[in-house]
């Protein structure tokens, strides 16, 4: 069964393609069915720039215990980037 579940974020910043890098302006978060990993169900993270055609775009599967995993090291790395700013490092 198709979730359909879909979140979607305007974003800042850049992506590699298989060309060269480009501008990322928005990310879209689905749980749903992988096109590729050996799952069942992925969260899928689909990093867009729609001005510039399909082929500016970066596509993650990861496991649901790799999300939370990534979520939980994303806000651990801007905990010690932003504490390293403020101590002038």
């Amino acid at each position: 069964m198709c979730t359909m579940v879909v979140e979607s974020t305007k974003i800042t910043g850049s992506g590699k393609g298989t060309n060269s890098w480009f501008p990322i302006q928005e990310v879209n978060v689905s749980y749903d069915h992988p096109f590729h990993a050996p799952m069942e169900y992925t969260v899928n993270l689909d990093f867009t720039n729609e001005s510039m055609g399909p082929s500016a775009r970066v596509v993650v599967e990861l496991s649901a215990r790799s999300a939370e995993e990534l979520i939980g090291t994303i806000r651990e790395a801007l905990r010690r980037g932003e504490k390293a700013i403020a101590q002038g490092k």
